[in-house]
């Protein structure tokens, strides 16, 4: 699978917006003070230790345990340069070379608590970033040829390390060549783009500067996990706090999201009803200069990471934090605004299930299909377990919105879990117990060969209507263990392309149970312990879930997905669970795919939608892109005029949705690489309106207001793969109820409990 660079995410992640203030846990360090990292950076001894438990839990508990030994360095060693350089960018084969003799003894550093070379490995990675990004800078002084007939390769996984400097000084040079490119198509004079291209490899610098001790352990330590199996991970204390707050969708705080920008902490959304929202003196844009807690003094922030701002920002509800604030139309020189707030519990809505209702009309009938989107399937497990009877689940919020579309008299139920990259086991089978009577719903097997069967035992249905299920690739984990027992149930149609492939089960270890001491923190581990089957024997492991009625495939299916990790689980298949089917859809599917097939042959935007997909797998074919600018302008004139056809097709469209945002009480981890040309995209967005221009910024360097402005339009433009899955389960509700002996066969409950 294409790799994500570790390094570069947390570089990232402290430049790209967060919901600030989570809580600290139990144990947390009671002092907070800025990532300000030596030059050269060494392991603490609570790092070692927790390093030797990890490894000891990893060699025995884990699903497909293997010994920490000479084989498994190796794979360790590959893994860490991997994720540190997956593109070869910045190390040179002689870096690499020079700690070789160190490939098979990394189990022996953690074994004796000497992490000394990982942390000597990254190093030397931060002094060749650097030396890259100066190298970038000195090549703005140049002028370049954009005549020439050259290309820069935009994939660079799978080749080899450069061999010498001169090899990696003209990988640089093609690179900024093609940075530059990007702004001077965009329209940019030379001035302003070295300028904006000196800061921006400037920046670069600083954030990776920013990187601490804690940030090495955690890349170092998921090159081990990961080693293991794909799903395994290590997080560190302050992510381990993240994955909390993402799973309860709940944090005490403020209310404000932010970013960083230009050293400078600033606001990039507040949630309605929020302090900060209700203190009326914070407005998008404010730029925050330092934070106090209670009475106590200020502490300046200019210039910190945006996660140690956070972590000052953050704190206990009903306590007291102030801010001392810039307003964001001000310059550096505006009078500063103090801020007190009392921090109060937040609710991350954005993450929770919302539903909408679209309007299918043909032949003068109107079909009413309520549609669900779930982008998680979380649960508040703390909450749940102390016996709250107001926690926080995706079932819960799920159960309520079908009442809801009851009492407005939808024809068919759209669950979306398009890139519902998974969450709660409990929740997917608590979930699948609103459109089953009762029954299993996954089976799971332990390392030791025991098969445990997870079954709904609440009878009755939430909805016994027809009901379909939205996949794409992205979907994984819990949603095709819903999706699968939904398709094995005959209780509904699954629409889309096939999904991910995840068929294992995690578990959360704390590792802090380890430490001698309550300050001080081991993070835990996310460690695979079983494999999920279907309940007809099969596992979506490595083959995901088929859908009944396909979609476009959009997806880059060889390199996004379970089957493109080299050391994922096989397939195989166990005895089926004793289940009854709620119904059989099987003669319903090829009528359906006719008619979609039909409907999207003259269906302008699926052919714009099919033009998109064959220039993706063109892009990905070629690996390259040209830095002739003649050439790269005829590409970018074409894409305008096929840009302004697009528009002038969704000009003439009407609105069919229906938006009402499910009205439910109360992240996923920011990822880049830095920094990175115009690659083609995994995945190709369901036309939502028209391509949005390539301008050569990046998110932090364009205007604020501008870039929520075309976040929000892009959000809000049609789904044209949504609607076509609303057109087919319209086209189920007219043949069911055109046929009564197809709806008794298909739904013999619903044709009992509900007389059509």
């Amino acid at each position: 699978m294409k790799k994500h660079v570790f390094i570069a995410a947390l570089a990232f992640a402290m430049s790209a917006h967060v919901v600030t203030a989570q809580p600290e846990r139990d144990k947390a360090v009671a002092t907070i003070a800025p990532s300000t990292p030596a030059s050269q950076m060494k392991p603490i001894a609570a790092q070692t230790q927790a390093a030797l438990w990890a490894s000891r839990v990893l060699g025995r508990y884990h699903y497909k345990a293997v010994p920490l030994d000479d084989a498994m360095s190796s794979k360790i060693f590959d893994n860490y340069f991997e994720s540190l350089d997956s593109e070869k960018l910045y190390f040179v084969q002689g870096d690499v070379d020079q700690f070789a003799p160190m490939r098979t003894k990394l189990d022996d550093a953690i074994n004796s608590e000497n992490l000394t070379v990982p942390f000597t490995i990254y190093n030397l990675y931060q002094q060749r970033f650097t030396e890259r990004m100066t190298y970038a800078r000195e090549l703005l002084k140049t002028r370049f040829d954009f005549t020439a007939d050259e290309s820069l390769q935009l994939d660079r996984e799978k080749s080899p390390w450069a061999k010498s400097e001169d090899e990696i000084r003209d990988l640089w040079r093609k690179r900024v060549k093609n940075d530059w490119l990007r702004l001077k198509l965009a329209g940019k004079e030379d001035k302003a783009i070295r300028e904006t291209l000196d800061k921006r490899y400037e920046n670069y610098i600083s954030r990776i500067k920013k990187l601490n001790n804690e940030d090495v352990f955690q890349m170092f330590m998921n090159a081990y996990a990961t080693a293991i199996e794909p799903h395994t991970n290590y997080l560190g204390p302050r992510s381990a706090d993240n994955f909390d707050i993402s799973m309860r969708l709940s944090l005490e705080g403020i209310g404000a999201v932010l970013q960083s920008r230009d050293e400078y902490t600033i606001i990039r959304e507040i949630v309605p009803g929020s302090p900060a929202d209700k203190s009326g003196k914070l407005k998008v844009g404010d730029r925050i200069v330092g934070v106090a807690q209670g009475n106590g003094p200020f502490t300046d922030v200019l210039g910190w990471r945006l996660d140690d701002v956070v972590a000052l920002v953050r704190g206990e509800k009903g306590s007291t934090v102030r801010l001392d604030v810039i307003p964001g139309d001000g310059g550096q020189d505006a009078k500063h605004v103090a801020v007190s707030m009392v921090r109060k519990k937040i609710s991350m809505e954005e993450q929770a299930a919302k539903k909408s209702i679209i309007k299918v009309k043909e032949n003068g009938v109107e079909r009413r299909i309520g549609v669900i989107s779930l982008p998680t399937f979380y649960l508040d497990f703390e909450a749940r377990r102390k016996g709250d009877k107001d926690f926080r689940s995706a079932t819960r919020d799920v159960a309520r919105i079908l009442g809801e579309l009851k009492k407005d008299k939808v024809d068919n139920v759209l669950i979306d879990l398009r890139n519902n990259g998974g969450g709660s086991l409990i929740e997917a089978i608590e979930l699948t117990g609103l459109f089953i009577d009762k029954g299993p719903v996954v089976m799971q097997r332990t390392a030791e060969g025991r098969v445990e069967v997870e079954a709904d035992t609440t009878p009755g249905l939430a909805w016994d209507g027809p009901m379909g299920v939205l996949i794409n690739r992205g979907s994984a984990s819990a949603s095709e263990i819903f999706a699968a027992a939904i398709q094995d149930y005959g209780r509904g149609l699954v629409i889309g392309e096939p999904s991910f492939g995840k068929g294992t089960v995690q578990t959360l270890i704390d590792l802090d149970r380890f430490s001698q001491s309550e300050k001080v923190r081991y993070g835990e581990l996310k460690m695979t312990i079983a494999q999920f089957f279907r309940i007809n024997g099969g596992t979506t492991q490595l083959r995901g879930v088929t859908p009944d009625i396909k979609l476009p495939v959009l997806s880059d299916l060889e390199n996004f997905g379970e089957s493109s990790y080299d050391n994922a689980l096989p397939w195989v298949a166990i005895k089926p669970a004793t289940y009854l089917p709620a119904g059989d859809l099987k003669e319903l599917i090829a009528p359906l795919q006719k008619r979609h097939e039909a409907r999207i042959a003259k269906d302008k935007e699926f052919q714009f939608l099919q033009e998109d997909i064959a220039e993706v797998l063109k892009l990905r074919k070629e690996n390259a892109i040209s830095l002739n600018e003649a050439v790269r302008r005829k590409e970018r004139d074409a894409q305008d005029a096929r840009a302004k056809l697009r528009e002038a097709r969704l000009a003439g469209a009407s609105g069919t949705a229906e938006d009402e945002p499910a009205r439910a009480p109360g992240g996923k981890e920011a990822r880049a690489k830095v920094p990175e040309p115009t690659k083609p995209a995994k995945s190709v967005v369901a036309l939502r309106g028209s391509p949005r221009q390539d301008d050569g910024l990046q998110a932090d360097e364009r205007n604020l207001q501008a870039e929520l402005a075309a976040e929000k339009a892009a959000k809000d433009a049609k789904d044209v793969l949504l609607q076509e899955a609303a057109n087919i389960l319209a086209d189920e509700v007219g043949m069911l109820k055109t046929d009564t002996r197809m709806a008794s066969r298909a739904m013999p409950y619903m044709a009992s409990t509900r007389g059509n």
